[in-house]
């Protein structure tokens, strides 16, 4: 097949100029029991908003246009988190009128990245320690339509697995089995190629069930990743992230993560 272009430098991979969308919208309801008055991305964590972490991650690596995919309680995010001023970023947001899923999400937000060859999407509901900079050098090197950042854990129960070749290729994605055993999970972030948006429908859709699955045979790519993981989508995990506060605010804040640290998640 033809080669797809790179237009992120193998060798200057800038983020300046790749937006970031951060998957805000869901409901949270495995989390309303503890969280019953805001969306799952202002859970409190710590002093400050989870979503915070994120925002602050993003700055504190260099990328500076941030587009908030809200859809539940979406004046809620915005008032909290605002046009991005106080960290001299830009934030916008693109509002669900009603719920559209990971995928339909990203359509919605299509316009904001009209001058975007590349961009970046996060879930909103979990951190990955990661270096933008060498996944910006790796989805330029590998050339596909997406570049997914993995984590490999002990326990995947709850979680659906990412299978690799050994040329870090994306081969296929398994379902949740609730099977207590090690496996490389989706980490909850991607690199894109803007066409990749050709892929996704108007309306609702899902990027994990319906858009990865039917780019492989155009290339994606894993990234894998050994530093901090977590993700606040359960009562448990919003507890354990309450005890890494110091952690991830550190790990936020770095300019350069390093490979792993004592305060790596193991799960």
């Amino acid at each position: 097949m033809n080669e797809i272009p790179n237009p992120i430098s193998k060798r200057d991979s800038s983020l300046d100029e790749i937006p970031a969308l951060l998957l805000v919208g869901g409901m949270g309801t495995r989390l309303r029991p503890v969280l019953s008055s805001k969306p799952k991305p202002l859970a409190p964590v710590g002093d400050n908003p989870f979503l915070e972490l994120l925002v602050l991650q993003l700055r504190s690596q260099g990328i500076r246009r941030l587009v908030m995919c809200t859809g539940h309680r979406a004046d809620q995010i915005q008032e909290e988190i605002g046009d991005g001023r106080k960290w001299d970023i830009s934030i916008e947001y693109s509002k669900e009128s009603e719920p559209l899923g990971t995928a339909g999400a990203i359509k919605l937000a299509e316009s904001f990245l009209a001058q975007a060859a590349d961009f970046l999407v996060m879930n909103g509901d979990s951190f990955l320690e990661l270096d933008f900079r060498k996944f910006a050098r790796f989805h330029a090197e590998h050339g596909g339509y997406a570049s997914i950042a993995v984590r490999r854990v002990p326990d995947a129960a709850r979680y659906g697995t990412v299978r690799v070749d050994s040329g870090n290729r994306v081969v296929g994605f398994s379902e949740k089995r609730g099977i207590q055993e090690p496996g490389l999970v989706n980490g909850g972030i991607y690199l894109f190629k803007r066409e990749i948006l050709r892929q996704i429908p108007e309306g609702s859709s899902s990027l994990e069930r319906d858009v990865l699955p039917a780019v492989l045979k155009d290339r994606a790519f894993a990234f894998e990743q050994h530093g901090m993981f977590i993700d606040i989508g359960t009562p448990e995990d919003y507890a354990r992230a309450q005890g890494l506060y110091r952690a991830l605010s550190e790990a936020a804040l770095s300019s350069s993560p390093t490979e792993p640290t004592e305060h790596a998640e193991k799960e």
